[in-house]
């Protein structure tokens, strides 16, 4: 087996939208600078994502300088949408918790709505330093995250999605695979080690940076989301319920906490440190 490396790196400057491929990118405690400090929340404040709107998939948003970001999407025109001025708040349910964030302005409001045929608007995490605990069962004091689902970051391995693509070949909708690394929307993509391996990890390095191994990531209809056209299928969740269940979850990936800032480079060595 060769020495493990950093594959590739990706960040979602909105949750739920497109991932975009970079070759850097700086950690901070709260998860990779531009990934998911904005977000889309519904009327009455609750998050929307794919699960709900497969077609978030096939909208863009490209960071701007200052922090902002410039959305795009099929049949409608680019927007770009500064920071918001933190003068006001309003409270965003995110799953089973609440935060506070900062909302944009009407424009990215009704670009959204008429993208999603839904009343939604656009929010943006003003201070990531304070505003969402990680979750207490496997954080320590004073963790925070973006609005990733609960964990700063998210990392995978391309040893572990070929042996997944080789248990839906085996399966009863082999038709679907093999399966990409987008359907899992990763931040981290680690390749050369054994499959499975992340299952046994504690702590990383990877590049510059240390990581704690909080937990496995629990899989969603997402993963069944084709991130190109939307269309949803089956797979992976099906043989991740067969094969790779945990606690009545399915697992595929693990969640990441940074133990301190730096920059991650593709390319760079990744060391099993425990």
């Amino acid at each position: 087996m060769s020495t493990p490396v950093l594959r590739s790196v990706h960040v979602h400057p909105v949750k739920a939208m497109r991932a975009l491929s970079r070759t850097e990118a700086e950690v901070q405690p709260w998860g990779l600078a531009h990934d998911r400090r904005w977000t889309v929340v519904d009327a009455g404040g609750k998050i929307v994502t794919q699960r709900r709107h497969p077609r978030m998939a096939l909208a863009t948003a490209e960071p701007l300088p200052g922090g902002g970001v410039a959305l795009s999407a099929p049949g409608h025109p680019t927007l770009e949408v500064e920071v918001p001025t933190p003068t006001a708040t309003i409270t965003v349910e995110i799953f089973d918790g609440f935060v506070e964030a900062v909302p944009a302005g009407t424009e990215a409001a009704a670009w959204l709505s008429a993208y999603l045929e839904q009343d939604t608007r656009l929010v943006h995490m003003d201070a990531p330093e304070h505003r969402r605990p990680v979750d207490p069962a496997y954080a320590l004091p004073g963790e925070t995250v973006s609005f990733a689902d609960g964990y700063p970051l998210l990392a995978t391995t391309t040893a572990s999605l070929d042996a997944l693509n080789s248990l839906i070949a085996r399966g009863d909708h082999a038709h679907e695979g093999p399966l990409p690394m987008n359907r899992f929307r990763p931040n981290l993509v680690i390749e050369g080690t054994d499959p499975w391996a992340e299952d046994d990890w504690t702590r990383l390095a990877v590049g510059e940076v240390t990581f704690r191994v909080a937990r496995p990531c629990g899989r969603c209809v997402v993963t069944t989301t084709n991130q190109l056209t939307a269309e949803r299928g089956k797979e992976p969740l099906r043989s991740l319920a067969l094969h790779r269940k945990r606690d009545g979850r399915t697992i595929f990936g693990q969640n990441l906490v940074p133990e301190h800032r730096g920059t991650v480079r593709v390319g760079d060595p990744v060391k099993i440190l425990d």
